[in-house]
């Protein structure tokens, strides 16, 4: 049967754009390269018109050219109609791509969606309330344990605060009469009156009877001669 009917060939796969684009830019090179042999041949023809007089030969000259400027038309038109299907591909090679890009996004979503799925059920939004409101209730009991702790034993509770405002004032007030640096109980006290040279009366100045007797070798007073004649 299959010497009779023979064998079913294969389908080869379709291009790819960026095989029909390879492809293209390949001929549009090809174009290239004869537009530059032409333009090259333009040269040659122009120079020899300007160094040719007019006439026969001049014709023939201008004749070549005009054949070869009806090809490099033709070859620029066969080039801009490459470019443009070189760059029609390029659109549909750039649409083909955002098209894989989104698929590729779209099951990266799913993917996590349906993991975001998996995890969520294993959260209760209610349980970590309770979570945080026991947490909370833990924070009051150890900060109110800490207060504890931190009581004084020695300092009462009946403590009068306008008491202890005026000990602030009369230290304060102590603490600015040591000027040069010298605590109070180290500067001397000041001089107290003596009561008896205050309130005695002053001795008398003026010349007395004993002040005028004068006195013996012994410092004895001496006794006036009229009461020794007396």
């Amino acid at each position: 049967m299959k010497r009779v009917f023979g064998v079913k060939k294969d389908k080869e796969p379709p291009p790819s754009i960026q095989d029909a684009s390879d492809r293209i830019n390949k001929r549009g090179d090809n174009v290239e390269e004869k537009l530059k042999k032409l333009d090259a041949e333009l040269s040659r023809y122009k120079e020899q018109i300007k160094k040719t007089r007019p006439g026969p030969a001049q014709e023939a000259i201008k004749a070549r050219a005009m054949r070869v400027l009806k090809q490099k038309r033709m070859y620029e038109g066969q080039r801009d109609m490459l470019y443009s299907q070189t760059f029609n591909l390029d659109q549909v090679a750039f649409a083909s791509e955002g098209l894989k890009d989104a698929q590729q996004t779209m099951s990266a979503l799913k993917s996590a969606n349906k993991e975001l799925k998996g995890m969520m059920k294993t959260v209760n939004i209610q349980d970590i309330d309770n979570l945080q409101d026991e947490m909370m209730d833990m924070m009051d009991v150890s900060n109110e344990i800490q207060e504890t702790l931190g009581r004084s034993y020695n300092v009462p509770d009946y403590i009068d605060e306008e008491e202890l405002m005026g000990e602030l004032d009369a230290l304060e007030a102590d603490m600015g009469s040591e000027a040069d640096g010298i605590p109070s109980y180290l500067q001397p006290d000041k001089e107290e009156p003596d009561v008896d040279t205050e309130f005695l009366p002053a001795a008398p100045t003026g010349n007395t009877t004993a002040a005028q007797q004068g006195e013996d070798e012994h410092g004895l007073p001496t006794v006036p001669r009229a009461s020794l004649r007396s």
